[in-house]
């Protein structure tokens, strides 16, 4: 007969070192960032524009860009994607045409950046003829993120209990208006979750960009949606393999600041989250 005991013991061990696995290395890789790239950190590396082939100077433009992208790509994907969730989860009927859907929004979030990159090449950058500007790559961008934010919030939406709606709709009020006053700021923390998944994915990704809006390099801020924008994943992409006899700290100092960027972006999320989830009754 087999001892739980042991048994328990196994499984927790097993547990911890998958646990190990993934944190060990993710540390190293943080640590290692932050060592080679604080000696870059200074007001000249965050507010001065490329100098010299981009081997000197800052890189003020590409921070620029990567908050007007991120910033883009959540006002259209949140709304969208909200919208989208609340359809999915309180109005449509479960047959096999809406469990399709699903299935297809949760397989989209696997797609792979490039091709996501390639489409919105083809529909923003030829087809509406937005040129290669902030506006087709935080649209292409806000498409990637979607999947994400409807699966997270269509899942949040679906955890509130059914005893609120159904108490909800007994006083006489509609269906919206549960929907609005009792559904939705109970899944607010879900839904919080589902945009820091896509704040971070759209800040650090590279192919989508590359395609519809990253320059390779901009002596000043753009003007207009209109304008190209140089962005930091490109930036770090280009000083790393496209230019020769780059300083190791100028490249790590650029890591360091899309790391320190997107951390920051999930802790306001987070902090939001977690004020959400304190008004939380059940």
């Amino acid at each position: 007969m087999r001892n739980p005991h042991r048994t328990q013991k196994i499984a927790f061990s097993l547990l911890f070192l998958a646990t190990l696995l993934i944190v060990v290395p993710v540390g190293i890789i943080v640590v290692i960032i932050i060592q080679k790239g604080l000696p870059a950190m200074s007001w000249q590396f965050l507010t001065d524009i490329p100098r010299q082939g981009m081997r000197a100077g800052g890189i003020f433009p590409a921070i620029v860009g990567t908050l007007y992208l991120v910033t883009g790509a959540i006002l259209f994907a949140l709304p969208i994607g909200l919208l989208a969730a609340v359809y999915l989860s309180e109005y449509s009927k479960d047959n096999i045409l809406n469990r399709l859907i699903r299935l297809a929004i949760v397989n989209l979030a696997g797609v792979p950046s490039v091709v996501y990159g390639l489409f919105g090449l083809a529909l923003f950058v030829v087809f509406f003829k937005f040129g290669a500007s902030i506006l087709s790559g935080s649209l292409t961008l806000g498409i990637m993120i979607l999947p994400i934010i409807i699966t997270t919030s269509r899942e949040a939406l679906e955890s509130v209990p059914q005893s609120f709606r159904e108490v909800s709709l007994s006083l006489g009020v509609s269906k919206w208006q549960t929907i609005r006053h009792i559904v939705l700021p109970n899944a607010i923390p879900g839904i919080l979750t589902g945009t820091i998944l896509g704040l971070g994915r759209a800040a650090g990704e590279t192919a989508p960009i590359l395609f519809t809006v990253a320059a390779f390099y901009l002596p000043q801020l753009p003007d207009s949606i209109f304008d190209q924008a140089m962005a930091l994943p490109y930036h770090l992409y280009v000083i790393s393999t496209q230019v020769p006899n780059v300083d190791e700290k100028i490249r790590y100092g650029t890591a360091l600041v899309l790391l320190a960027m997107v951390l920051f972006m999930n802790l306001i999320a987070i902090i939001i989250r977690y004020r959400f989830r304190k008004l939380k009754k059940w």
